[in-house]
């Protein structure tokens, strides 16, 4: 199965037509959160990015299996080797057991995606429940030569490995300017050269999530899970890889070295990388101290917010730049994200009550192709939403009586909304899924009933009960607008 679909490959650096390894299926592998905090605005975009990519490539027709990794372990710092356990040390200090607070953190993320609309993966593994493949592989890395013991701890041997291949390939760093650029005092590490990274980490006798192995009671290295679990749900080798820039080195760069130090081979096909969310130009991130929880946005109570926005609207601020392209935290370019969804959403209400016309007097049979094509060129969401804006602007001028277009036509336009905005976009008219669908449909079919009554009231010239409902409506955040067919309705921000 081939399609006209291109992605940028950080590998190669380039644009590549999408071509998978198995003709209609597709393994997709994405890194997923470290537990140990409330999900933040960061968290958002590659979500939302590779929940995009899913969508898509089963919109072309794919069978894919997306596997999205949970980092529960504990040694979730950077720099891997010397971290300190933040899962454990939250454990001690509020007495809970460490996969409590795991837990605690993944049900929040959870939540958060659901209200984002993010789709579950096919599998979401966790690290914690893989140590016997990632001891296997590490076991595989140190039979090839390409790792040594020190004290209980298996470090990976970047020096012998670039002898015979290269470190640096995806992220283009060169080993000697990184020995070169790393400041080391003797006797601080017990690691061959600074550039080694750990594959095993013998566990200190206060660390708490620790497992037994060949070589000491420890824990797996940062690196080593999503070598593990990838090359143990996808195959040896699969399609793509994913995850956001930041983690493009050291961690991607070692997965690398990893799979080809235990394999002999690369192991993906197409490593795709969202840039950052960024504040005053920094990223945003717990480790800079910067970032907002997406329940403060959902709220309002962080002190940078000016107003509680919803989850749509975050979702369609981060669709609106292209996945590469990063995108600057301000209150404005948030406040013009809600604008723009309301006005996609108030064109989508306004074509489910258009009436057709006997021909069409505008030509909008290109729009498809063109959203096709946008999202062929690397999923460029923000082009698909400018034809989306331009398809709106046709319904406008069709609502005021100023254009016409015939059933079919209009049967294309409501399938076009459906199909890029909804389904492949994956924005939505609530923001709720599940339950709060059903709780908001409800609710809708209230107010139109409501708006029905007014309607019968109007026509017998009832003006008293026609403009105490409209009032009510007002006064619980509803403003109604009659039309030449009817009245339409919106709930104010």
């Amino acid at each position: 199965m081939s399609t006209d679909l291109f992605i940028y490959n950080t590998l190669h650096r380039n644009k590549e037509r999408f071509e998978p390894i198995n003709p209609g299926k597709v393994g997709l592998y994405v890194c997923g959160p470290t537990v140990y905090g409330d999900p933040h605005l960061g968290h958002a975009r590659p979500a939302i990015t590779f929940d995009v990519l899913f969508r898509y490539l089963k919109h072309l027709g794919y069978k894919v299996r997306y596997v999205r990794n949970i980092t529960d372990v504990g040694h979730l710092e950077h720099d891997a080797d010397e971290g300190e356990d933040k899962i454990a040390k939250k454990a001690r200090l509020e007495a809970l057991e460490p996969m409590e607070v795991a837990q605690y953190y993944l049900n929040s993320y959870h939540k958060a995606m659901d209200r984002l609309n993010v789709l579950p993966p096919s599998i979401e593994p966790h690290a914690s429940g893989h140590i016997i493949e990632q001891i296997q592989f590490v076991q595989r890395i140190l039979d090839n030569g390409f790792a040594y013991i020190k004290n209980g701890s298996v470090y990976f041997d970047v020096l012998t490995y670039n002898k015979t291949h290269r470190y640096g390939i995806l992220s283009g760093r060169n080993v000697d300017e990184l020995i070169s650029n790393t400041r080391e005092l003797d006797g601080q590490s017990e690691k061959k050269n600074s550039v080694d990274f750990a594959l095993w980490k013998k566990a200190s006798p206060e660390h708490i999530m620790r497992w037994p192995s060949p070589w000491s009671d420890g824990f797996p290295g940062w690196h080593m899970e999503c070598s593990a679990m990838g090359t143990r749900y996808l195959g040896e080798t699969f399609d793509i890889h994913g995850g956001g820039m930041d983690l493009l080195f050291p961690h991607h760069e070692c997965e690398i070295a990893q799979s080809v130090g235990a394999l002999g081979h690369e192991t993906v096909r197409y490593w795709m990388h969202n840039n950052m969310i960024t504040i005053n130009g920094q990223k945003m991130g717990k480790s800079l101290g910067n970032f907002i929880t997406l329940e403060e946005f959902f709220t309002g109570t962080h002190e940078k917010l000016e107003k509680a926005y919803s989850p749509m609207t975050i979702r369609f601020f981060i669709l609106q730049a292209h996945y590469r392209s990063t995108v600057d935290f301000s209150n404005e370019a948030l406040k013009a994200s809600e604008k723009g969804l309301e006005r996609l959403m108030d064109a989508y209400n306004r074509l489910e009550h258009l009436t057709p016309g006997a021909t069409s007097s505008t030509d909008t049979s290109g729009l498809r192709q063109r959203c096709e094509e946008a999202m062929n060129d690397d999923l460029n969401t923000p082009i698909v939403l400018s034809y989306l804006f331009e398809a709106a602007k046709t319904i406008n001028l069709l609502h005021d009586g100023k254009e016409t277009l015939t059933i079919k036509d209009l049967d294309e336009l409501k399938s076009l909304f459906n199909t890029y905005l909804f389904n492949i976009l994956g924005l939505s008219t609530t923001e709720e899924t599940g339950a709060g669908q059903q709780n908001d449909d409800a609710y809708k079919g209230a107010i139109d009933l409501l708006l029905s009554l007014r309607m019968e009231a109007k026509n017998n010239k009832d003006w008293k009960t026609s403009d105490r409902i409209r009032n009510e409506l007002a006064r619980l955040g509803i403003e109604v607008k009659d039309t030449k067919d009817g009245f339409e309705w919106k709930r104010l921000q």
